[in-house]
C-alpha cells in the first residue's frame, strides 16, 4: 500500500512537472511571438523613413534627368505701338516643310558636328490692306463704279509652334550642340513656307477673293455695276 502511494505521488509529480514545462513553453512561445511582432513593426517603422528618403531621391533624380521647364514671365508689359488696321484677310495657307540644319559636317563631323531635322508647320495669310485705298481709287462713270484695289500682300507668315518640332538631332561626341542651330532652322522654315506660298500663287488668289468679297458688298450698297481695274485713271 505504501509503495503504491509512492508510485502514485511520483506520477503526480511527473505530470505536474510536464504541465509546468508545457506552461512555460507556451508562455515563452507567446512572448516570442509578441517580441517578433514588436520587432517587425519596429523594423518597418525604422525602415519607413529610409523608404521615404529613397522615394524622394528617385523623384529628384528623375527631375534632374527629365527637367520640367519653368516659365517666369516678367510682370511688366511695355506696349510700344498701337495702330488701327483695315486689313481684309482673304486667304490662308497651311504649309508643311522639312528643314535640315547642320554645322561642322566636315572630316571631324562625328566629333564637332551638329545636325538636326526640323518639321515645320506654318501659316501664311494674305489679303488686301484697305487702309491704302484712297478716294482716287474709286470713281463712277456712266453709272459704273470703278475700283482700283491696293496690291495684295502677305500679312502673316509664321510657324505653328504646337505642330512644329525637332524630329531628330545628331551631335558630335565632343560637343553639346550649337545653341542657335534650332533658331536658324526656324527662321529658314518661315522663309521657305512663305516662298512656297508665293510660288503657289497666294497673292493672286488673295486678290481674286478680295474682289469677289467687295463686289458682293458694293452691290448690296446699291451700286448697279462694279468693275475692278488694275490701274487708277490719270488725272
Amino acid at each position: 500500500m505504501f509503495i503504491s502511494l509512492l508510485v502514485y505521488n511520483d506520477r503526480m509529480q511527473n505530470t505536474r512537472s510536464w504541465i509546468l514545462v508545457f506552461g512555460v513553453l507556451a508562455i515563452l512561445g507567446w512572448l516570442a511571438w509578441s517580441v517578433i511582432g514588436v520587432v517587425g513593426e519596429t523594423t518597418h517603422n525604422a525602415l519607413q523613413p529610409m523608404s521615404d528618403i529613397t522615394g524622394k531621391l528617385s523623384t529628384q533624380v528623375a527631375e534632374v534627368l527629365h527637367p520640367t521647364p519653368t516659365v517666369l514671365p516678367d510682370p511688366i508689359t511695355i506696349v510700344n505701338q498701337v495702330r488701327s488696321l483695315a486689313r481684309l484677310e482673304t486667304i490662308q495657307y497651311s504649309v508643311e516643310k522639312v528643314i535640315t540644319a547642320e554645322v561642322g559636317q566636315g572630316t571631324f563631323g562625328f566629333l564637332f558636328g551638329d545636325r538636326l531635322l526640323f518639321v515645320a508647320h506654318g501659316i501664311v495669310i494674305a489679303g488686301v490692306d484697305l487702309a491704302k485705298l484712297g478716294p482716287e481709287d474709286l470713281w463712277i462713270k456712266n453709272e459704273v463704279l470703278y475700283v482700283h484695289l491696293p496690291p495684295p500682300e502677305v500679312f502673316v507668315a509664321t510657324l505653328d509652334n504646337e505642330k512644329s518640332y525637332v524630329y531628330d538631332r545628331d551631335t558630335g561626341v565632343l560637343t553639346h550642340g550649337y545653341v542657335d542651330l534650332e533658331t536658324t532652322a526656324r527662321k529658314a522654315a518661315e522663309e521657305e513656307i512663305m516662298k512656297a506660298a508665293l510660288e503657289d500663287g497666294i497673292l493672286e488668289q488673295a486678290r481674286q477673293n478680295a474682289e469677289n468679297f467687295l463686289y458682293r458688298l458694293l452691290r448690296d450698297l446699291k451700286f448697279p455695276e462694279v468693275i475692278f481695274v488694275e490701274t487708277a485713271p490719270e488725272e
